[in-house]
């Protein structure tokens, strides 16, 4: 008999997340400079700050360049990010391969087809309610969530609320 996603999370140590789509609501903001702006959730980026507080790995790996996206996400306090992935399977071997994981210790969120190869590959594959057809086929969960409106807040409390680690997070160090 196959596990349910909320057993699933009890194994859970990163969280591998792409961004547009699932950090971002997908829509971009061209200036006429050429620079593209994205809208991300505050919430999200609380979750993230509180899952690396109690010891979780997270990681990018988007195939977007944009700069005020990674100084964000380091602000975080993320460190593994690899932006301009065009082939993101290989920056998920590159990372499963430096941190030594398995593929059932990690939950990936993707919203679209260039997420497939690696949400085949891993323990629990999720995606926002407004993910591609293809991406919520292989999905073990979906957001009631959007992308950009806290699908990311979503996975992440429930792993730690799974794990018993949610509970009293008013100590930790917030921006």
């Amino acid at each position: 008999m196959e596990k349910s996603y909320k057993e699933l999370m009890n194994g859970i140590s990163t969280f591998i997340l792409d961004v547009d789509g699932v950090l971002t609501d997908g829509i971009v903001r061209i200036m006429t400079n050429g620079e593209m702006i994205r809208n991300m959730n505050i919430k999200d980026g609380y979750a993230i700050k509180a899952a690396i507080d109690k010891g979780y790995n997270i990681c990018i790996i988007s195939g977007g360049k944009n700069n005020g996206v990674k100084i964000r996400l380091q602000g975080l306090g993320i460190t593994d990010i690899y932006m301009g992935a065009h082939n993101k399977i290989d920056s998920f071997e590159e990372y499963m391969e430096i941190y030594e994981l398995k593929p059932e210790e990690v939950l990936y969120m993707g919203d679209d087809i260039p997420d497939k190869p690696i949400m085949k590959l891993i323990g629990l594959p999720t995606c926002p309610n407004d993910a591609a057809v293809e991406i919520k086929s292989i999905s073990k969960y979906i957001s009631h969530k959007k992308g950009g409106d806290g699908c990311v807040r979503d996975v992440i409390e429930q792993v730690m609320r799974v794990q018993h680690k949610w509970g009293e997070l008013s100590d930790a160090k917030f921006d």
